[in-house]
């Protein structure tokens, strides 16, 4: 077991610095700030102009590290608006018990805020487990939403997967690139460890958001997995089928949600196939 944390833990250690954009220069926003919503103070960025798509994070990182990649191209037809969940990256560490629940909620305050009415969600790992809470809890408030290796329950994941963050601690996670992204745009430094903490005991903290609220989404639905991502590909396809999914199309018409599994990808990996991801969500989203 101890291999595989740390194998898990290098494996998001090098993720954080593969996100960033080829470049190597920072994406710059049209527009920044924070949204007080729910006691706290949520930092988002927006690029672009056009239909409204709201991107959440995975666990750990930035919106650089998740999205850095594909903002250039998304927002070219897009107005994008990325945030940054509690605690991570310019928003602030909070004592606040985090839950799917709660951060889900941030998400239509974050909407409030900025005047947004409805739009698509797209949310990789730990943003996709929001994003599905989020069109279980505010459906009017969706359009379409894309969930990229990630699950609507802690069963939806490899049971490796689930017991891996039982051995971590805090001080595994110092002197790593996660680090170093939270210590260049932190407003507090110091909240490192407690923030590392906060999320560890929130990934041991086992969530399920219900086989009949998924079946009731009314909004199309894209999942993209990697084939060897940590995700149980039994249950993924049980979510796929509770979407409407997993038909003979050649006697029925295509359902209007959809499953790409992209081959030989794991859970970081996936996230770093940036043309087959933009592939697949332009044509869904367009």
């Amino acid at each position: 077991m101890k291999r595989i944390v740390c194998n898990l833990l290098l494996a998001l250690a090098v993720s954080a610095g593969s996100f960033f954009p080829s470049s190597g220069q920072k994406n710059q926003p049209l527009q920044s700030g924070y949204a007080p919503v729910n006691g706290i103070n949520i930092y988002y960025e927006v690029y672009g102009e056009g239909p409204p798509l709201i991107v959440l994070h995975g666990a750990f990182y930035t919106i650089d590290m998740n999205w850095g990649a594909l903002l250039p191209v998304l927002s070219k037809t897009r107005k994008v608006i990325a945030i940054e969940f509690q605690g991570h990256g310019h928003t602030p560490y909070a004592e606040r018990k985090l839950s799917i629940a709660a951060l889900a909620k941030d998400v239509e305050g974050m909407m409030d805020y900025l005047k947004v009415d409805s739009a698509d969600v797209m949310g990789y790992s730990m943003g996709g487990s929001v994003a599905y809470q989020f069109a279980v809890q505010s459906p009017k408030r969706l359009k379409k939403l894309v969930i990229i290796s990630s699950t609507y329950k802690s069963g939806g994941w490899l049971p490796v997967v689930n017991n891996a963050f039982h051995d971590f601690k805090p001080e595994f996670f110092d002197h790593t690139p996660l680090q170093e992204g939270y210590d260049a745009v932190a407003p507090d430094k110091t909240k490192w460890r407690a923030f590392i903490q906060q999320m560890i005991d929130f990934a041991a903290m086992p969530f399920d958001i219900g086989d009949s609220n998924i079946a009731h989404i009314s909004s199309p639905v894209l999942l993209i997995a990697g084939d060897n991502d940590g995700l149980d590909k039994v249950e993924l396809m049980k979510a796929y089928q509770l979407l409407g999914g997993g038909i003979t199309a050649d006697m029925a018409p295509l359902p209007k949600s959809q499953l790409a599994i992209l081959p030989a990808q794991g859970h970081v990996s996936v996230m770093m196939q940036t043309k087959a991801l933009l592939d697949y969500i332009s044509l869904f989203l367009n």
